[in-house]
């Protein structure tokens, strides 16, 4: 199975330079099904993997001007606490196994699966809707917007602590929705904060668990090659005409693993 895991990890960087997002949605399942890791430690891996994918991925919306930094930052604040948090004090206080339901034992393992599972089918609505939805006006002032912002900072922040997803899929729509941003500076700013986020959470935690570098160097390497290639086709397709199709993917993809884990 390592071979389709290998493959897959092309795929996680591809989505991320091409869309801005989505790569972290395909990391933690190709970690558990394909790699067989731990769900809790693949939360750790995803968060590294897409990190710095992600900073490889930015660096070209830097060099041409699209990345708002002081967006990153309203935006990327908030959510850093909250991935400090929740993966310093939260995660630890979830016992290995939570509860029973018949014969059905929901395990830290399963509950962290669950959650994510619930995460990929939000996120395939966000991709699946239509452009225009992401587009509207509001008559929001610039504060409440910037609150706004800060606050689905926070909650995509308890997301990534939790299952180590970026949470481009929610960071982007933010971006345009309530801070007017040009989709190019959104994707741009959206790697960014996806980077610092991911590798922050990554490093508050890592000492506690003992971690395979070679299995993780090799898939974040793949993942770089990946969003090299998405970064390059970026420039010659439209990312958003592929969001739908890649929604519908990730919408089965969580009906999967809900499906995989609770009755089979």
């Amino acid at each position: 199975m390592e071979i389709y895991g290998y493959i897959a990890s092309v795929f996680i960087g591809v989505s991320l330079g091409l869309i801005g997002g989505g790569g972290s949605i395909l990391t933690l399942p190709v970690l558990v099904y394909l790699f067989g890791v731990d769900a809790f430690l693949a939360t750790e891996y995803s968060l590294f993997i897409v990190g710095v994918s992600s900073i490889v991925g930015s660096a070209s919306y830097f060099k041409k001007g699209l990345v708002n930094f002081k967006t990153a930052f309203v935006f990327g604040l908030p959510s850093i606490v909250s991935i400090f948090l929740t993966r310093k004090y939260l995660l630890p206080l979830i016992p290995d196994d939570i509860f029973s339901l018949g014969n059905l034992i929901v395990t830290k393992n399963l509950f962290l699966l669950l959650i994510f599972a619930g995460l990929m089918i939000i996120a395939s609505y966000k991709m699946i809707q239509k452009q225009v939805e992401i587009t509207t006006e509001t008559n929001h002032s610039e504060n409440h917007k910037t609150l706004l912002a800060a606050g689905e900072g926070s909650i995509v922040g308890v997301f990534t602590g939790l299952v180590g997803a970026g949470g481009g899929f929610m960071i982007i729509p933010a971006l345009v929705n309530l801070l007017k941003i040009p989709m190019k500076v959104a994707i741009g700013t959206s790697l960014v904060i996806i980077s610092f986020n991911s590798l922050i959470g990554f490093f508050s935690t890592f000492n506690a668990m003992k971690i395979q570098w070679n299995l993780l160097g090799t898939i974040s390497a793949i993942a770089i090659g990946g969003i090299l290639i998405g970064t390059q086709l970026s420039k010659k397709i439209d990312g958003k005409k592929l969001k739908p199709a890649f929604g519908w993917f990730i919408l089965v993809m969580g009906i999967y693993i809900i499906i995989k884990e609770l009755f089979l």
